[in-house]
């Protein structure tokens, strides 16, 4: 069953957050509509972390998926990583760093979630006739659709049509979409909605992901490279179970990389994680 999908307005002035241009050179014209402000200089993932030494960061299309993740705001050194509950995640050693953005009060904003919600986020402050994903049973909701009256609900495993009040596409009404989201789409319907890519090949916006129960997702929001050796490293971003901060995860395996991880050879079969292990085959991307 599907919705014939109602294109929302455009406007800016719900979707954009003021984003002074500071002196850490970021871009003016990117958004995290979650925030009512910009966050102080130094507080960006790309101000946070230089890139290895000898390193550069890799060229990314200006307003692209990847600047976004890029510049993410991060919260002030030292943050702490906490449960949905308030409660502090176990792990603390694999946390290098913060995101700045909040975490629902239910337990929904797991591993693939945590990619759903950034995606959703930047797709939001683009254009958000462009925000839907699918559900693990393949269903395709679309935020126009949910702003419009038009959502779902599920009986005996099936997803069948229902009603909701209309409501503006605002933020708030994004927040409202994304709980159906995360109960009903997780790291299985995520992969399948990817296309895989070789690893060689990573990209700043790509995600690591096995699909499955349990499965988990990371997601790259950065990528350096070695111009002379073509060495390149990553840094990656995760939330994981129970729910809990969304955080860039720190290089336990080899310290003197912080946050950075280096992208295994051809030779490597696997990309070790500090919770989780992925196959080299299970990288893939947005269209």
């Amino acid at each position: 069953m599907l919705f014939s999908r109602l294109l929302l307005p455009v406007a800016l002035s719900l979707i954009l957050v003021s984003a002074s241009p500071g002196p850490e050179g970021r871009p003016v014209d990117l958004a995290y509509p979650w925030l009512e402000a910009w966050v102080p200089v130094g507080q960006t993932l790309a101000t946070r972390f230089l890139p290895p030494a000898g390193c550069q960061r890799v060229p990314v299309a200006a307003s692209s998926w990847g600047e976004w993740l890029r510049w993410l705001p991060l919260k002030p050194a030292g943050t702490k990583a906490r449960l949905y509950n308030g409660q502090l995640k176990d792990r603390q050693d694999v946390v290098a760093a913060v995101v700045n953005i909040d975490v629902p009060p239910q337990d929904l904003q797991q591993c693939a979630d945590a990619v759903i919600r950034l995606r959703a986020e930047y797709g939001f402050s683009h254009d958000p006739n462009k925000v839907h994903f699918h559900l693990t049973t393949g269903y395709d909701f679309w935020f126009s659709d949910f702003v419009a009256g038009r959502t779902f609900r599920v009986a005996n495993e099936e997803v069948l049509p229902a009603t909701r009040p209309a409501e503006a596409p605002t933020h708030a009404a994004l927040v409202r979409y994304l709980v159906p989201t995360f109960g009903y789409a997780g790291t299985k319907s995520l992969s399948r909605e990817l296309r895989p890519v070789p690893l060689a090949q990573v990209q700043p916006g790509d995600v690591l992901i096995h699909g499955g129960a349990p499965g988990h997702a990371v997601l790259v929001v950065d990528v350096a490279e070695n111009p002379a050796s073509h060495q390149k490293y990553v840094l990656l971003a995760q939330s994981y179970m129970p729910a809990q901060s969304i955080h860039v995860l720190r290089n336990i395996d080899a310290p003197a990389l912080g946050a950075w991880f280096a992208v295994p050879g051809p030779a490597g079969a696997e990309f070790d994680t500090p919770e989780w292990t992925f196959a080299r085959e299970e990288l893939k991307r947005f269209e």
